[in-house]
């Protein structure tokens, strides 16, 4: 996601951090090419022109022209602006209240809200709630089957809904039955068209007045750009939408959705689907988010994601091992399980700072059959050779060869990378390396 905008982004902030002095011309052809890139992303004209008005300002100001490093500073600027634009803060969902709480999705038809149904039972699930997931698309019976094949999937259960009832009624039912089952929140999944209509938005308020929502969340079609952001502000007209889940954020190249929905509509995204499969529901950090955009990586949500995969106790035990120089390859098999399970590799490393810029411009590649074909070589060694690599002679690195499929060349570059990486372990701890089990709790 946004990988034009951050290529484009990036040659920008190259020119001017490559410049010891800068000018107000300097400042002033940055600021043009800046708008361009945000144009090209599909970012709503009105939100870019004041948007660049508000760089303008503070770029211009003493504290940038004077300062020793005045690029770094401008970066600095359009972080903080970009992270404005797109809200400032995380906005939690609102779950206060009298037990069953709804909360009420809505949106086009094709835009994921079915999906994002279930990715959003096991993200409260994983919340310590009991999600109920109720399909009221009466016009649409696959509708109701699909997310009932959601439900089986995820464990979670589902309204039994009759087509034959109308929405308002289905939902009724939905919430005493949920009283009954013991299910605090009432996920509903409402009827989508193709484009909006009259007949919807009235249907869709009167579900509203019969559920009475903690939160009616438009889930949007991140890949769509400005017909998103246009689809945003018709719905929060009609219905007062309380947040956006913009979906299919994996695809989007340019981003222009995210960049201007908060400022458009004044409310907030609060989750973006980036992935089909059901954990692929992030909640939606705008600094983060702007971090990712310049360039800088995402940390801090890499280590959520860590947190979320990897045991506590293994990854102490882990860094107790590295600070020691003591790590096997039975060690590396299990930090290569958990981060596939992470995610995507591109994702992954879309995170680590300097590296998504690296791979837009084509000099790093994520590789993912490298990760499979590392584990498929691990596992064809015995137990004797993961715990100490010297053991291997040539034999048995044609044995583990011919074992996962791969060419002694794959074993003997795993063998090198993994004694190298050992080596300078070794140099570290002779240096004075402390504790190195702080990164596992590195907030």
């Amino acid at each position: 996601m946004f990988e034009l905008l951050t290529e484009k982004l990036g040659r920008v902030f190259k020119d001017l951090t490559g410049r010891g002095r800068l000018s107000e011309k300097n400042i002033q052809d940055a600021l043009k090419s800046i708008r361009l890139a945000l144009l090209e992303a599909d970012v709503n004209y009105k939100v870019v022109k004041s948007f660049l008005e508000e760089i303008r300002q503070r770029a211009l100001g003493q504290e940038v022209m004077e300062s020793l490093t005045p690029g770094q500073h401008v970066i600095k600027i359009v972080n903080e602006e970009l992270t404005k634009l797109m809200g400032d803060g995380r906005r939690d969902l609102e779950l206060s209240g009298k037990r069953p709480l709804s909360l009420m999705l809505v949106g086009l038809q094709g835009s994921g809200k079915t999906t994002t149904a279930g990715k959003l039972a096991i993200h409260l699930r994983k919340q310590g709630y009991h999600p109920y997931l109720v399909p009221v698309d009466v016009n649409r019976p696959a509708a109701v089957e699909q997310l009932s094949r959601i439900g089986e999937e995820i464990d979670i259960p589902v309204h039994p809904s009759d087509t034959r009832q109308s929405a308002e009624d289905i939902c009724q039912s939905a919430v005493n039955k949920a009283s009954e089952t013991g299910a605090d929140i009432l996920i509903i999944d409402t009827a989508g068209r193709l484009h909006i209509d009259k007949q919807l938005m009235e249907e869709l308020s009167r579900m509203k007045d019969v559920a009475h929502p903690s939160e009616t969340l438009l889930v949007a079609d991140a890949m769509t750009g400005q017909d998103a952001v246009n689809l945003a502000k018709k719905f929060d007209e009609d219905l007062d939408i309380s947040g956006v889940i913009l979906s299919k954020m994996e695809g989007d190249a340019r981003g222009g959705a995210a960049l201007s929905i908060m400022a458009v509509t004044n409310k907030p995204i609060k989750f973006v689907g980036m992935g089909e499969k059901l954990d692929a529901l992030e909640p939606f950090y705008p600094d983060r988010m702007s971090s990712r955009i310049l360039g800088m990586g995402d940390i801090l949500s890499l280590i959520d994601k860590a947190e979320a995969e990897f045991d506590e106790k293994e990854a102490m035990e882990l860094a107790g091992k590295i600070r020691n120089a003591e790590f096997d390859l039975e060690d590396f098999k299990k930090q290569l399980a958990g981060i596939k399970k992470m995610g995507s590799l591109e994702q992954v490393l879309g995170m680590m700072p300097g590296i998504g810029q690296m791979m837009n411009l084509g000099k790093v590649k994520a590789d993912k059959g490298e990760l499979i074909k590392s584990e498929a070589i691990i596992n064809s060694m015995t137990p004797a050779e993961r715990t100490d690599y010297r053991i291997i002679s040539g034999s048995r690195r044609k044995r583990i060869a011919r074992g996962s499929g791969t060419r002694v060349e794959d074993v003997n570059r795993l063998l090198k990378n993994f004694a190298q990486t050992k080596n300078m372990l070794k140099k570290l701890k002779r240096g004075g390396l402390r504790d190195l089990s702080s990164l596992v709790s590195l907030r």
